[in-house]
């Protein structure tokens, strides 16, 4: 397996993966379309996007497993965290170490950036929520709640 940090010239390999998790689930909301593409392709020319970190976990050259994070510095203490946006590993590959991988690959390059804490939503499906209770150095303190704008 190798982690390799999602840039602008692996989106054909993120597009693919998104395709691979659509045949084997059916539960992915949004559609990989003209939109979504474009929207992604723009999103690596953004400043706004600079605090953004994916990585993406190959296997046999096929992106099986990605991770997103951004960071967010607070006035609140000076502090720098960041925000676990979303992880996720196609269902055939699950249970083979590739969400764990990419966990401490993330987690290494976000102490390199002088990140302290990981804050994340839980998933609300079982498989997400026995993998979160299984990291290292994890805790469960408090509840999410999305407010759409």
């Amino acid at each position: 397996m190798l982690i390799k940090q999602y840039i602008k010239e692996r989106i054909p390999d993120v597009l693919q993966f998104e395709r691979d998790l659509r045949v084997e689930e059916d539960r992915w909301h949004w559609p990989v379309d003209e939109k979504y593409i474009a929207d992604v392709t723009t999103s690596f020319d953004e400043p706004s996007f600079a605090n953004s970190l994916s990585l993406l976990a190959y296997i046999d050259g096929k992106v099986v497993g990605r991770i997103d994070s951004a960071k967010i510095c607070s006035h609140f203490d000076g502090s720098t965290k960041a925000y676990l946006d979303w992880i996720c590993v196609i269902k055939s590959y699950r249970h083979r170490g590739v969400a764990q991988a990419l966990m401490q690959a993330l987690c290494e390059k976000l102490k390199e950036q002088g990140v302290d804490t990981l804050i994340a939503l839980i998933a609300s499906n079982e498989d997400a929520q026995r993998f979160y209770r299984n990291l290292p150095n994890a805790e469960i303190k408090d509840e999410g709640i999305w407010i759409d704008l």
